[in-house]
């Protein structure tokens, strides 16, 4: 790099094209790693699957390094203006949970980004759609519309809903719900056309060894960009080189059609169903490799069905919304959609979804759903988050809506022991939904003790579709679908001015930050003192 050429790693685009070439050397899905419940994101784990002798880090400090690339591009780039001198907005994946939240927050303090506000990138994406109508996004939608963002990105697929709201006579909107973290996207799709290259390698008596499929999954990636990206091409040629000596003489030689891409992206990712359907799970093996907890579906329009389907009841709530939902949907009824990621530069997936979306609207007598069109579908996330912080000094529209979730810990039932059963687990709502930036939860009636200079964990909830639970609410039963366990929290007492072993009674106090970041604190009984709750990042790799 021109400003530290001692240095012994790349990011960014040379480390993806470099990696392309070696690619047990190469760290990608970096995002999907830091919200991956199964491991130590603090531990140095990646590339997972490179020999001994390769060097690995942690996916927390693949996240500061290339946040720190783009601050020091930046300095080199505008000496005049330094970039800790800036607003930074950082984007996410709306399913990102707090955990993941708040270690993106701690890798960009770590690499200098003294003012920083997370954003999820749907939001992102809407906003850039906003900026670039030039006004007249307003005569695009109207009170009562509900428009759905289908961002696929490389590693995920990221599911938003905001409606279209009127208040004191403007127009206003309300993200009303985000999907669950779903790790599908253009990695996949990668690595299915890397299959299919090497499965025609095969039939002509080629075959790849798995260091040969890893650079053939790269090289697909860049195939592919190319054909979504130029309908006059037909075909890419693929090069992927022998580790041998003999570079040139060991190469694979091949090439992707337009014709192999259209039939795996678009049957196997984008297939038509019906609206009841759902995604697919199968059991897995007893014993698994250390890797990304990939969808086990690849059909992107499945996870949407069940995305709609769970969110039927999300706008019972909402006020402006100048409707009612329909009477008998079984999901919701978007009325408009809005497409972000390379993948949709191809208008046959664009249609294909459209046609899905719209077979489902029409089996319960609903509109269609209309295409936004004039997405920037590469930079409409970093030009969205550029308009974010102009609004956030108050000018253009913002999107509001808050916490996507309600947040609960497991409390158990007092009760007398008895062998061989555990005692029922409640819920406690310690963070209502649609808590905003800057807002704190009310202190809630409940107490627990905490052991001073032991560490206690709680098992933590989080839920997309309870809305009206608030601070207090005690949960007996719910549904599997109703509440998705997330990492635990943790909370631990220090021992100056108290004796080790104590317990002193506390609240759990939930608070929004202005960087967008969750924070819980534990408050003791008559004093003015706080400690925060850590999620615990370890994982099961302790376990």
């Amino acid at each position: 790099m021109p400003w530290n050429a001692a240095r012994d790693f790349a990011v960014g685009e040379l480390a993806r094209s470099r990696g392309a070439a070696t690619p047990i050397r190469l760290v990608s899905s970096a995002k999907s790693w830091l919200c991956h419940p199964g491991v130590d994101r603090r531990a140095a784990i990646l590339p997972n699957d490179a020999p001994a002798e390769v060097p690995r880090v942690s996916p927390l400090d693949t996240s500061v390094r290339y946040l720190s690339h783009l601050r020091e591009a930046w300095d080199h780039a505008h000496p005049e203006a330094p970039f800790g001198e800036q607003e930074i907005t950082v984007t996410i994946p709306a399913s990102f949970d707090p955990a993941a939240r708040e270690l993106t927050a701690e890798a960009a303090e770590t690499a200098g980004y003294a003012h920083m506000t997370l954003l999820e990138e749907p939001q992102a994406a809407l906003y850039s759609w906003i900026q670039k109508s030039g006004g007249q996004w307003r005569k695009q939608v109207k009170v009562g519309d509900i428009i759905l963002v289908v961002d696929v990105g490389g590693g995920t697929t990221d599911l938003s809903l905001i409606a279209v709201i009127e208040r004191e006579g403007n127009l206003e909107l309300h993200r009303v719900a985000v999907g669950e973290h779903i790790l599908l996207g253009g990695d996949n799709m990668d690595l299915a056309l890397a299959h299919v290259v090497a499965r025609k390698l095969a039939a002509q008596g080629t075959q790849a060894d798995p260091w040969q499929l890893r650079a053939l999954t790269y090289a697909c990636r860049s195939a592919k960009e190319t054909l979504l990206s130029d309908p006059t091409t037909d075909a890419v040629p693929l090069v992927v080189p022998s580790r041998g000596s003999k570079l040139i003489g060991g190469s694979i030689r091949t090439e992707l059609t337009r014709a192999e891409l259209t039939q795996i992206i678009l049957d196997g990712f984008f297939p038509q169903v019906e609206g009841t359907a759902r995604p697919l799970n199968r059991a897995r093996g007893g014993l698994t490799q250390l890797g990304l907890p990939y969808a086990q579906d690849p059909a992107i329009t499945r996870h949407l069905a069940a995305f709609l389907g769970r969110q039927v009841a999300a706008l019972a709530e909402i006020e402006g919304l100048g409707g009612t939902p329909a009477p008998g949907a079984t999901f919701l009824h978007p009325t408009a959609v809005l497409f972000n990621g390379g993948v949709f530069k191809s208008a046959l997936l664009v249609e294909r979804i459209l046609l899905t979306l719209n077979g489902w609207l029409a089996a319960e007598g609903a509109a269609p759903a209309r295409l936004l069109e004039g997405a920037d579908l590469d930079l409409a996330v970093a030009r969205g988050a550029a308009y974010y912080g102009y609004v956030r000094r108050g000018q253009g529209v913002r999107i509001r809506g808050g916490t996507a979730r309600a947040y609960y810990i497991a409390v158990e039932s007092a009760m007398p022991a008895i062998p061989g059963f555990e005692p029922p687990v409640q819920a406690l709502c310690v963070a209502p939904f649609g808590m905003e930036e800057g807002t704190d939860a009310a202190l809630p009636e409940q107490e627990f003790g905490l052991v001073v200079g032991e560490p206690v964990h709680f098992r933590f909830f989080g839920s997309s579709v309870r809305r009206q639970d608030q601070v207090g609410t005690l949960l007996d039963f719910w549904a599997p679908e109703d509440l998705q366990e997330l990492d635990e929290i943790q909370a631990t007492l220090p021992t100056e001015g108290r004796t080790p072993g104590e317990v002193v009674p506390v609240k759990l106090h939930a608070r929004v930050t202005e960087a967008g970041t969750l924070e819980l604190e534990a408050v003791p009984r008559g004093t003015g003192e706080r400690w925060k709750v850590e999620f615990d990042v370890r994982g099961n790799a302790n376990a």
